[in-house]
């Protein structure tokens, strides 16, 4: 780690997409920089595992790499969506009850943030997602149009080195991707002629993964193991292109370990910094001109719930909208065996994708897009340990034969749909779990409403079509957001717009009120998109928020 100063220009809560980005931007303009991270530094030679014979572990836990949080109860089930619940073929349904259930909010507390354990996916927002309240009265506008944000995904995808097709129809595009889009494994090339014989297009997918060396990274060496952490620094992850290049400058400090317990307010309407507990459980003090927080659309609203002392409302919360309008991953997966081998342990996690039904009036009968793409790897399904729990059943020598018969036979489509905001769907300060220090944790309230349903019903529907048109035997598994929670890209809670009635940050995401706190993460996003992966958008509005503040502060200075 860093030297630690004594004062610094700007200090940035959370190390994640929105956090590491800006840490780069405003160190690369000569700002001093502190990020306060809650998490530990993962060592990606020392603490992943796809090179060892651990490989098949999940991705690893260090002390403190996990967060507190609480789950209100979950709406009832109906039997007339029972096709839509979770199963496997050996145990059964995987939520026994008959109401929603939590698997959990699957994010990573660590230098980096949950680009730790992402796919590698780098996707643009689809611009027609971003008017869904003009259009179809869904969520709420972006305050700005894609035609502005343009010129800051280039900027990211340059950054990280994105690898991607050379057309891409629904988002345009002025520059090409950097790197030649990834070859498609011999399993995503099946998948590719069942969606064209239902007169659909599976395409390259665009990764933020490596298919050329790029800024002293390798290319990638398809082991599949992006979920679990990448040994060779391939995978474009934060830690190893924003802060790494960050940190370069010399004027990017980071303090990890360190929980930020709550925000101090000062005289008109600033900020005048933050209180954070060290890993030894020391408390400390640091004032800042800036605050940028980036904690995640779950544990930023928690942080600003929980500093304002002398109310129950919460910081930056004139409109009531902090907490509010959570949207989540919206998700259906279909897993199948093939008689054939297929090989499909190896390769690149999410190497295509259909976007076919990713405008927002694409799915017939419901508003909101979706998407559809391989998922053996975002299934864990590359190793034998899963085939003998979850695929193969039996005991002794006759289950040892099938497993040497089918291993690499899987074959899985997932679908990934629009969420958009609900009464039902928010976050607030849970009264009876709390953090580590002791402070109400984030409380997640999630509501599956009827539109959403449809949209898993749709994706259901045409994961096992095409699976069956592909030539799977039998489908053995299913996961369904409709039953259970378990979300890894959140959205919303701090809403970006025009209208300081109606949200919390402006298009700058500057908060309407505190004018030098501003907020980057997946909590300002007003709409969802139709599945997209928002990390790399995350970036993108950070790169614009940051050249914003950067430009503001230095024609106040001259």
């Amino acid at each position: 780690m860093n030297n630690a100063k004594s004062s610094y220009d700007a200090v940035i809560v959370g190390s994640g997409a929105g956090g590491g980005t800006a840490a780069w931007y405003l160190s690369h303009h000569g700002w001093n920089v502190l990020v306060i991270e809650a998490g530990p530094y993962f060592h990606p030679e020392k603490d992943y595992l796809a090179s060892t014979s651990q490989w098949e572990s999940l991705f690893p836990q260090k002390n403190l790499s996990q967060g507190n949080y609480g789950y209100a109860d979950m709406q009832q089930l109906s039997e007339a969506n029972d096709d839509l619940r979770s199963w496997n073929h050996i145990q059964g349904r995987l939520n026994k009850t008959d109401h929603r259930i939590p698997f959990g909010y699957q994010h990573v507390q660590g230098v980096g943030g949950s680009s730790l354990h992402f796919s590698g996916e780098a996707h643009r927002l689809n611009p027609r997602s971003m008017k869904m309240f003009s259009d179809y009265g869904l969520s709420a506008d972006w305050p700005f149009s894609y035609e502005e944000l343009e010129p800051f995904y280039i900027q990211a995808e340059q950054l990280v080195g994105v690898a991607g097709p050379t057309v891409d129809n629904l988002r345009p595009r002025s520059h090409p991707y950097p790197q030649k889009a990834h070859h498609p494994s011999y399993s995503s090339q099946l998948l590719k002629k069942a969606f064209a014989e239902r007169n659909l297009t599976l395409t390259e997918n665009s990764v933020a993964i490596l298919s050329s060396p790029h800024h002293d990274r390798p290319h990638c060496n398809y082991c599949n193991c992006c979920l679990k952490g990448c040994p060779r620094t391939d995978k474009g992850s934060i830690d190893v292109t924003y802060l790494r290049m960050a940190r370069k400058t010399e004027r990017c400090y980071l303090k990890t370990g360190c929980y930020v317990t709550h925000i101090e307010t000062g005289p008109k309407d600033s900020i005048k910094g933050i209180h954070y507990t060290d890993s030894e459980g020391m408390e400390h003090f640091i004032a800042t001109p800036y605050l940028i927080l980036a904690a995640g659309a779950v544990e930023t609203p928690r942080l600003l719930l929980a500093s304002d002392i002398t109310s129950s409302t919460g910081l930056a919360n004139e409109s009531g909208q902090v907490g509010k309008n959570f949207m989540e991953t919206i998700l259906w997966t279909s897993n199948a065996t093939l008689d054939a081998p297929l090989g499909s342990h190896r390769g690149l996690a999410v190497d295509s994708i259909c976007w076919d039904f990713n405008q927002p009036d694409s799915i017939p009968g419901v508003f909101g897009g979706c998407r559809f793409s391989p998922s053996v790897a975002e299934s864990d399904l590359i190793g034998p340990i899963s085939y003998a729990q979850r695929v193969i059943p039996g005991w002794g020598i006759q289950h040892k034969q099938q497993m040497r018969k089918q291993f690499g036979h899987v074959l899985s489509l997932s679908g990934i749909a629009e969420s958009h905001t609900h009464p039902g769907s928010f976050i607030d300060l849970d009264p009876v779990i709390k953090t580590r220090h002791n402070q109400p944790a984030a409380r997640i309230h999630s509501y599956v409403d009827e539109l959403t349903t449809k949209r898993i019903r749709f994706m259901a529907n045409m994961c096992r079509d095409i699976l069956n048109q592909a030539g799977a035997n039998t489908i053995f598994e299913e996961f369904s957001s409709y039953d259970i929670f378990s979300s890894s890209h959140v959205f919303g809670t701090c809403r970006m717009g025009n209208n300081p009635e109606h949200s919390v940050v402006n298009q700058w995401c500057q908060s309407h009120r505190w004018k030098n706190m501003y907020i980057v993460d997946g909590s300002v996003f007003p709409s969802s998109g139709g599945g997209e992966s928002p990390g790399l958008t995350i970036q993108a509005i950070t790169l614009r928020a940051m050249k914003k503040l950067h430009e503001t502060q230095k024609n106040t200075s001259s």
